[in-house]
C-alpha cells in the first residue's frame, strides 16, 4: 500500500494503512512460542512472499507464473523445515 501510494498516485490514506499493516506484522512476531526469534523471522519471511505473490495477483492484476508459484512453494517448504525439523 505504500508503494501503491508513493509510486502510483493513490491517496496519502494508503501510506498511512499500509504503514500501519507493517507496523502490526511487526509485533505479531513477538507473540509467537517458538524460542528462536530468528526461526520466526524466517518464517514471516516465507509467509510474506506467498502474500507478496497474491497480493500481486489478487490487487495488482499481475498474474503469477509457473516460477512465482514454483519459488513461493520452495520458501514454504523450506520454513517448514526449518521451523518444524526434529531438534535435540
Amino acid at each position: 500500500m505504500v508503494w501503491l501510494w508513493l509510486r502510483e498516485g493513490k491517496p496519502f490514506y494508503w501510506g498511512i494503512g499500509g504503514g500501519l499493516a507493517l507496523a502490526i506484522y511487526g509485533v505479531i512476531a513477538t507473540f509467537q512460542s517458538f524460542p528462536s526469534f530468528g526461526r520466526v523471522y524466517a518464517a514471516y519471511g516465507g509467509v510474506f512472499i506467498v502474500l507478496s505473490v497474491l497480493w500481486g495477483w489478487g490487487i495488482d492484476k499481475k498474474s503469477p507464473d509457473l516460477y512465482d508459484w514454483l519459488g513461493a512453494g520452495i520458501c514454504i517448504i523450506g520454513v517448514s523445515v526449518m521451523l518444524f525439523a526434529p531438534r535435540q
